[in-house]
């Protein structure tokens, strides 16, 4: 079922699905995730290294990234580091005809990207992260949920 196109209405990256890369290293982008897409943007997105996982941005979002971080670093020294790792590390990747987004080997290699990958809606932009890397860093655990509620409640959520 598609959805259909409401004027003033803003998609989001939303979900999480876990996927396989193939023997060249391009990923399936969820259907849903290229819905947003070709609502919202276009195919282009602009893909960089972000400590232990991938972050996909449809270019519009992250040249406003881009602009955020130029005024910031105006005013704060540390910001050229993260420029020069993030701006420096971001490649152009488009989807190809298939819906697929080819990873480069060298942001692969970075992230710890093997095969299995989860790949998960981060609203503006998505993460692609190694399945056993995402096991690890971001199953809550039992006491992750009282600092969640919390946060939704000082955040007026509940």
């Amino acid at each position: 079922m598609t959805e259909s196109v409401v004027p003033g209405r803003v998609s989001h990256f939303r979900g999480r699905s876990e996927h396989a890369l193939d023997s060249k290293g391009r990923l399936n982008i969820p259907t849903r995730f290229r819905d947003v897409l070709r609502r919202q943007y276009d195919e282009r997105l602009m893909v960089a290294p972000w400590h232990k996982c991938l972050r996909a941005y449809p270019l519009p979002q992250w040249e406003e990234l881009e602009m955020t971080l130029r005024a910031e670093g105006k005013s704060q020294p540390q910001m050229i580091k993260l420029l020069r790792y993030l701006v420096g590390g971001v490649v152009d990747c488009p989807l190809d005809k298939q819906g697929r987004l080819s990873l480069p080997p060298n942001l692969r290699a970075d992230t710890g990207i093997t095969r299995d990958v989860v790949v998960s809606g981060m609203i503006t932009y998505f993460e692609i992260w190694d399945q056993a890397t995402w096991e690890r860093e971001n199953r809550p655990a039992e006491e992750d949920f009282q600092s969640f509620e919390q946060i939704m409640i000082q955040s007026g959520l509940m």
